[in-house]
């Protein structure tokens, strides 16, 4: 009997790491090759895994809800109906049984903090990823497996630094709770302070997407200091445009055109004329991007929010855009984006317009830099110049809010930047062929 390990799988350039969510199958369950076995989330997307052998799966090694790196081993399955004893891959079945029994975890190394209390410093039992300077750290200050879980990380990935470890030391030296430590010091996105409940009211646990879109809503407004500026755009040239093209558009290439890829290629090419707002923060180092990669907020049914990438934007014609924004948009409502699909961007685009909003100030995705939300258009009355003299028309008007981090990006640049879109889109042309 041959047995073989079933490893997590890579899903994406940047995809480290992958939660479960749910085994398809359970052990003595007969499995084909290439049949999805379990079902895992990553990065807001959730997608099967599929087996790389056929046969009996024997041994399942990571339960739902465990965060398993790629090419670690998850299952053992028999490419051989026969259900003798083998000796074949140790190391992958006995990877879940400390984690089932108490006592090696209660073995390992062993602190008291003055008062008698022991504390477990073995950090092994833990699922959370530590370097090696924070465990040193924590173990010289006696602080529990349990408790070093609680401290909220400003990492990657959301990996405890540091930093975030010597600034909850700080507070604890003081007296403070680790719940008032989590809420002080990082600013945790899971607000402690209890709410007041009565009678009829219907209390909604968020989903796995929800609580991600919390967490790294908090974590941008704490990482970056927001600033937000605004610039009202005529796109009446694109409005009388688009209702020139957009059936034309639709006979040729059974898709709609939207106004989402021009407001795209105009942030292109404002992005290019201001190379400084494509860039990312690591610590006191800016990284310029060469890439002009665009996320897109997309709102799902479920209410949740998502952003797909748009990669190398600027190598896109309008009918490129067109057709890449109208493919991520519907594959995201449809839950079938790949996750590398959702990472590299290097700038945003939400269209807050499309729920009837005017204006609205947007949250950076970290670890952008800025990101503009565009507003609905709306006819108004506006001053245009003519050969004649100045006159009232109704001319399509619409906001742009740009905000951007503070840290590297200052008003002059931020606020030129977004102007400078709007340049774009008042001196569309309306005489262009799609």
């Amino acid at each position: 009997m041959a047995l073989v390990e079933l490893i997590m799988p890579k899903m994406g350039e940047s995809i480290m790491e992958a939660t479960i969510l749910s085994w398809l199958k359970k052990p003595g369950d007969k499995i084909e090759q290439d049949e999805s076995v379990l079902e895992v989330a990553t990065d807001k997307v959730d997608t099967e895994v599929p087996s790389t052998h056929g046969g009996i799966l024997k041994e399942i090694l990571a339960q739902k809800g465990d965060v398993v790196k790629v090419g670690k081993p998850i299952a053992i399955i028999s490419t051989v109906g026969d259900e003798e004893a083998s000796p074949v891959a140790p190391k992958a079945a006995a990877k879940p049984k400390p984690e089932s029994k108490p006592a090696p975890i209660v073995a390992g190394p062993i602190a008291t903090n003055g008062s008698g209390t022991v504390h477990v410093t073995d950090y092994k039992s833990s699922t959370r990823f530590y370097s090696p300077l924070v465990k040193n750290i924590a173990k010289e200050e006696n602080i529990a497996v349990t408790e070093l879980e609680t401290i909220p990380g400003t990492g990657l990935e959301g990996r405890v630094t540091k930093k975030d470890l010597l600034s909850y030391l700080q507070h604890r030296k003081l007296g403070q709770t680790i719940s008032a430590v989590q809420q002080k010091v990082s600013g945790a996105s899971m607000p402690l302070v209890p709410a007041s409940i009565n009678a009829g009211d219907e209390i909604i646990q968020m989903d796995r997407m929800r609580k991600m879109i919390a967490d790294r809503m908090v974590d941008s407004k704490r990482t970056a200091p927001h600033v937000t500026s605004f610039v009202e755009a005529d796109v009446t040239n694109i409005v009388f445009w688009r209702n020139k093209m957009k059936n034309e558009f639709q006979k040729r290439e059974g898709d709609a055109l939207t106004f989402t890829p021009i407001f795209i290629e105009a942030i292109v090419l404002a992005i290019k004329d201001y190379p400084m707002i494509n860039i990312q923060v690591e610590g006191d180092r800016i990284i310029k991007k060469k890439e002009i990669n665009i996320g897109m907020a997309v709102a799902l049914p479920s209410g949740n929010l998502i952003v797909p990438v748009i990669k190398n934007a600027d190598q896109y014609s309008l009918t490129g855009l067109a057709k890449a924004v109208n493919d991520l948009a519907r594959r995201a409502r449809e839950n079938k984006l790949k996750p590398d699909e959702l990472t590299g961007g290097t700038f945003t685009i939400s269209n807050v317009g499309s729920f009837g909003n005017v204006m609205g100030t947007p949250i950076i995705v970290q670890p952008q830099v800025g990101i503009i939300a565009v507003g609905a258009i709306q006819k108004k009355p506006a001053v245009v110049e003519t050969p004649y003299g100045d006159a009232i028309a109704i001319r399509h008007k619409m906001f742009l809010s740009h905000s951007y981090d503070h840290r590297v990006v200052d008003g002059s640049l931020g606020g030129s930047m977004v102007r400078r879109v709007a340049d774009y889109l008042e001196k569309f042309d309306i005489e262009r062929s799609i």
